[in-house]
């Protein structure tokens, strides 16, 4: 699976769809990567074989009814998540042990708070020059802009969120107050904000609330 991601073109691909946080079709693809559409398709179909992407049919334009043409095939991030390590690791099933234990001692304002100085110890490797929206991508949130709040697309904890969702959100608030308090910014940016194949969080632009 990682290996299909090694072609510099299919990555891009990849990386192009995933961000869109909808169906693509073929054309849209190419013209986004500066390739012929052949290629796209060559691309996004090797990408659905490896279980990187799905796809299906959908008619992209206005039309509808007779005339308005056949369905074009179009791609979306394929549910689920991978993790490679070699040799095999599974920090997963500690994660959700501890997430377990956690809740059973009534820990919640302990880990509330361990998460928030991990925020802070994340915003201390942080570049000068490096902005939020990058720190934010380089821990697997996939930020983007809309309606004067940027949102994450992807939830880095999603397999623990899932098992224990009012901590793990808890935990996911705090570690952004946190990054955003280590970073000079004021921490109430962050805030629970839960819609639906998201990340519970998302935080103000401009430092406005």
């Amino acid at each position: 699976m990682v290996a299909a991601l090694h072609d510099p073109v299919r990555r891009a691909v990849y990386e192009y769809v995933i961000s869109q946080g909808r169906d693509v079709g073929r054309n849209e693809a190419a013209e986004a990567v500066g390739v012929q559409r052949t290629l796209a398709a060559f691309h996004l179909d090797k990408l659905v074989e490896a279980g990187l992407l799905e796809s299906g049919f959908k008619r992209l334009g206005e039309k509808t009814g007779p005339g308005s043409g056949r369905p074009a095939k179009v791609y979306r991030r394929a549910p689920g998540e991978w993790q490679v390590s070699v040799p095999a690791r599974d920090y997963r099933t500690l994660a959700l042990v501890l997430a377990e234990a956690v809740d059973l001692l009534g820990g919640e304002d302990r880990a509330e708070e361990a998460a928030r100085r991990a925020g802070g110890r994340i915003a201390e490797r942080v570049a000068p020059d490096e902005s939020l929206e990058e720190t934010l991508r380089q821990r697997g949130y996939e930020p983007y802009a809309q309606e004067g709040r940027l949102r994450l697309r992807n939830c880095p904890f999603h397999v623990l969120a899932e098992a224990q969702p009012l901590l793990v959100c808890s935990m996911n608030l705090s570690l952004c107050r946190g990054l955003l308090e280590g970073l000079g910014q004021d921490p109430e940016r962050a805030r629970l904000d839960p819609r639906p194949g998201e990340c519970c969080v998302s935080l103000s632009i401009n430092n406005e609330n």
